[in-house]
């Protein structure tokens, strides 16, 4: 198996997260439950998974880090704090569904930044354009379409210059890209913890400048006689028992990553992307999408016109390359692509992709569009 649709989920990781895994399962109980031994130990590592994105993320405070389900969870918290309905929102042309949805169901104003993919320069100045009318940005730092990277940190300037608050979704970046706080100064980031974080799925973090509304309401281990949730983070967030054999996990991917490097990690896999995407590119019958070095992450587009997408992973996937076809929930970024009617198939990478793998699977890809001549 070629496994390469980690933009979706990273299903390959390393050991020493199933291993943390299986020992909360084992040893750990609820944080903030108790005196006794298993809800310390889970306590302890609830807090030094706090520390250790804290300091991954260049966040002053281990207690502005939120643990949630997943990404979409910690964005309708991010939105639900700084949106209502006739709120007049910008967005990139690259948003994900957990973004728009949201806003769509909150009533908001939705204004769209735009341009081709790959684009910089003009998606950058159609954000500078339209910051000064918006009361919120929200914006993907990738797409998780394309692979597109945004000029995120440009971005955020833009907002702080216009006192406009700033969430940025780090669903394809965090763990493979520098994601600063520190720099950024965003309201809110959020991102999943399954992905280039490499923990389990069913969790995610969102960093939190300040208190804001909460999503959800009910134990917190602490105040119990407040009959609303704690005005302080992260208990303001983080409603219920917490995931802590997912959190054990997660604070292994993120040691992984810090040991590693994220520029690191996302250089190889853009690396891959950059050549997978050379070898196939002049294949008959294919549209690859393909950026500048720099442009793009590890994510890697194309459509045939032999092929329908869906078919296509379908056969790739009966020779043992896993990918994702489809719309991949982000119809915004197939609009400003132009490939709303017909999306994408696509290859994502990781590091534990090979450059070996990435040749079997050119070779695969243009067999099977030979074939279907």
């Amino acid at each position: 198996m070629i496994y390469l649709d980690s933009a979706a989920t990273t299903m390959i990781k390393p050991a020493s997260v199933e291993s943390a895994v299986v020992r909360a399962m084992r040893t750990m109980a609820s944080p903030g439950r108790g005196a006794h031994k298993p809800a310390m130990r889970a306590s302890d590592t609830v807090f030094e998974c706090r520390q250790a994105a804290a300091e991954l993320f260049s966040v002053d405070e281990p207690d502005k880090i939120i643990f949630t389900m997943n990404a979409t969870h910690a964005l309708n918290i991010a939105i639900n704090s700084l949106a209502q309905k006739g709120t007049r929102v910008l967005v990139s042309g690259y948003e994900h569904n957990s973004v728009t949805r949201p806003l769509t169901q909150l009533g908001a104003n939705i204004i769209i930044a735009s341009s081709k993919p790959f684009d910089t320069d003009a998606i950058l100045a159609d954000f500078e354009k339209k910051i000064p009318k918006a009361k919120l940005v929200v914006c993907t730092h990738v797409s998780n379409v394309f692979g597109f990277i945004l000029p995120i940190y440009e971005i955020a300037a833009l907002c702080r210059k216009n006192g406009v608050p700033l969430i940025v979704d780090a669903s394809q970046s965090a763990g493979a890209l520098e994601v600063n706080q520190q720099k950024l100064q965003a309201d809110f980031i959020a991102m999943p913890g399954h992905k280039g974080l490499f923990g389990p799925q069913g969790t995610g973090i969102l960093i939190a400048s300040k208190p804001g509304n909460p999503f959800m309401s009910g134990g917190s281990g602490a105040d119990s006689m407040l009959q609303t949730m704690p005005d302080y983070l992260p208990d303001r967030y983080e409603a219920g028992t917490h995931n802590v054999c997912g959190i054990a996990g997660l604070l292994e991917g993120i040691r992984y990553v810090s040991a590693n490097g994220a520029e690191n990690i996302g250089r190889h896999e853009a690396e891959l992307a950059q050549m997978l995407g050379g070898m196939i590119k002049d294949t008959d019958g294919l549209e690859v999408f393909m950026g500048a070095p720099g442009t793009q992450s590890g994510v890697l587009s194309v459509r045939s016109s032999k092929i329908e997408c869906g078919e296509f992973a379908s056969a790739l996937g009966d020779r043992g390359i896993c990918v994702r076809s489809g719309l991949h929930c982000s119809p915004y970024a197939h609009k400003s692509a132009g490939t709303i009617n017909t999306g994408t198939v696509r290859f994502s990478f990781s590091p534990f992709v090979s450059r070996k793998e990435t040749e079997i699977c050119a070779d695969v890809v243009k067999e099977l569009l030979y074939r279907s001549n």
